[in-house]
């Protein structure tokens, strides 16, 4: 399509026009997309973004991407084995801040996971069990309700599998005797009432434990921002900058490749070349579940729901800021060269081919960020 000329000097009453001609033309030939396919001023820019994001510009893809159309978040579903209650996720919320459930007693899931902190840390990689730091960054929760699979590299399908891991891993809380964790929890007689109110009787297991765990991470949510009322209908949302920013995710800057749909992630496994291969750092990623050759180095996409308050970023907790994210992907994210011993190595891994160069400039790298702190 051509672009459509539209005065610079353009006023909220004008884009509404706009808009109602846009979805005119939307209704009569089926084509639900904006005509403004390459807005270059900020009118332009408020035009091709008036509508829902089904009118919206069609993003940049490259070959082998899977997109889907960003979209306010859905409602969480619950699976009919775990079906959620008030009082289900009162006492999940109360087993999250218990460090009873550690082998020292003094280690929570909220430890690694507080609500100050957007259900991370802010820490490269966490502090667990005699201050053994584990590899990986800790990743938010606030989205976990709707995120599957879990962990970063996709090992458990669902939260009520999840659930149990960081209790049984040495570096966490390491927990040797599971079943001495629920006498400790059984031996509480408000938790006994509070099981009783949640399950319909006495019974505490590990099986309830992890049920409750899971309720009370699918009653999170992450911050409802700027970004959310915008793709609501809410036009003022973005100011010029972040709209631009927007615009830029979705076409030069490539994100939408990998960051889309409701929750901004594709669901799938990238590698960035963050992997570390043969050092001492190394972290094969997807690879240690699937054991599939092309899954080294790879690690799940993450939502960027509430990404200003997850710092710091990657698998392993590299990056500080946004800025020095967007750095990263604009020089085409990490390319590490095989050793002279690594050459004929068949599990070197490859850096994805989704990640190319940018060539954003200064002003460009500034407006992306001010879109993701707007998520």
């Amino acid at each position: 399509m051509g672009r459509v000329e539209i005065p610079l000097l353009i006023s909220w009453r004008d884009i509404g026009a706009i808009t109602l001609i846009v979805g005119v033309l939307h209704a009569s030939t089926g084509a639900a997309v904006s005509l403004v396919q390459l807005p270059e001023t900020a009118a332009e820019l408020r035009a091709a973004y008036a509508g829902p994001p089904e009118t919206w510009p069609r993003p940049v893809l490259h070959e082998g991407a899977t997109f889907t159309e960003f979209g306010p978040l859905p409602p969480v579903e619950h699976p009919a084995a775990n079906p959620t209650n008030e009082a289900k996720v009162a006492l999940g919320a109360r087993l999250f801040d218990d460090p009873r459930l550690s082998k020292s007693g003094q280690i929570a899931c909220a430890t690694c996971h507080a609500r100050e902190l957007g259900f991370g840390d802010a820490l490269r990689t966490s502090f667990g069990h005699d201050r053994l730091r584990g590899r990986r960054n800790s990743q938010s929760l606030a989205v976990a309700g709707w995120m599957r699979p879990l962990f970063w590299d996709g090992r458990s399908p669902d939260l009520e599998a999840q659930a149990l891991h960081p209790l049984i891993d040495p570096k966490e809380m390491a927990v040797d005797d599971l079943e001495a964790v629920v006498a400790r929890v059984a031996a509480d007689r408000t938790y006994v009432a509070a099981f009783e109110a949640a399950f319909g009787d006495r019974a505490i297991d590990l099986k309830r434990i992890s049920l409750a765990l899971a309720a009370f991470q699918r009653s999170l949510s992450p911050p409802r921002g700027r970004f959310e009322r915008f793709v609501k209908g809410d036009a003022r949302a973005l100011n010029d900058e972040q709209l631009r920013g927007l615009h830029l995710f979705r076409t030069k800057a490539g994100c939408a490749n990998c960051h889309n749909g409701p929750l901004l992630s594709d669901g799938s496994f990238h590698n960035l070349g963050l992997h570390f291969y043969g050092r001492k750092l190394q972290d094969l990623g997807r690879y240690e579940v699937t054991q599939v050759p092309e899954d080294v180095g790879r690690f799940r996409t993450p939502s960027l729901r509430g990404v200003s308050r997850t710092a710091p970023y990657m698998h392993n907790g590299i990056m500080p800021r946004l800025e020095g994210v967007v750095t990263f992907y604009n020089a085409g994210a990490a390319r590490p060269r095989p050793r002279p011993d690594q050459a004929d190595d068949p599990l070197f891994p490859v850096t994805d081919p989704l990640l190319r160069p940018l060539e954003l400039t200064r002003e460009e790298r500034a407006a992306l960020v001010a879109f993701l702190e707007t998520l």
